[in-house]
């Protein structure tokens, strides 16, 4: 049985392409780079901000994406925060997930590689944040998901060890993670997996809906019929 557990944000709970599409192309435009479509940024984002930007400049031919990137961020963040929520909806079935695990007395974290600032906006926007104890984003350690590293502050955080620390997420950050944590992890079908299959991602299970959490038996404590 799982004593906590830690939820991705993007492409897990939120569906927030459109998002960072209209953030991403209203900062190239400010570097006088052409936009990119939907299917090329989601296979970009994952990983964090700064690595979506230095991406998206790479794809465009841009010499020295490293160079351009404080331009580039300054610009990501001022219309990040101009968007942030405004392009994205809730998925399906993830209110009725988190209150599964709520339902299951699981305390729980929310653990992106969002900074944390547009984490928390987004979250109390889609009224999601009255289910997390902690919040955590990108910028709130020294490295990001799929180090392991997030994960184990998380569960010191949440104080339960990792073993007992179920991971929800929807790419192989998050299962990579995860398995070097080791924590448990299960993963939606579909998220953001920068355009690989998310059955190639480490995983103890695939959700194609979050709903599926109050029958899992890693959460329920009953076997799978």
């Amino acid at each position: 049985m799982q004593q906590a557990a830690i939820i991705d944000l993007d492409g897990t709970l939120v569906d927030t392409l459109g998002d960072f599409v209209e953030a991403l192309n209203r900062t190239l435009a400010e570097l006088s780079l052409p936009p990119l479509g939907g299917g090329q940024v989601e296979r970009m984002i994952g990983k964090g901000s700064e690595n979506l930007l230095l991406s998206a400049m790479a794809h465009l031919g841009e010499p020295d994406p490293a160079t351009r990137l404080p331009e580039a961020w300054a610009a990501y963040q001022r219309h990040y925060l101009d968007v942030n929520g405004r392009f994205s909806q809730v998925f399906p079935g993830a209110l009725e997930g988190l209150q599964a695990l709520r339902d299951a007395g699981l305390p729980l974290a929310c653990l992106t590689n969002k900074p944390l600032a547009f984490a928390r906006t987004l979250l109390r926007d889609k009224g999601l944040d009255g289910f997390f104890s902690h919040v955590f984003g990108g910028d709130s350690f020294e490295r990001k998901k799929p180090d392991p590293l997030p994960l184990l502050k998380t569960c010191a955080a949440l104080g339960t060890l990792p073993a007992h620390t179920l991971m929800v997420g929807d790419s192989q950050n998050d299962g990579l993670a995860a398995r070097a944590a080791g924590c448990p992890v299960v993963l939606v079908t579909y998220g953001y997996n920068h355009g690989d299959p998310i059955a190639d991602a480490p995983h103890d299970a695939l959700l194609d809906s979050l709903a599926e959490l109050a029958h899992w038996p890693g959460v329920t404590g009953r076997p799978q019929a």
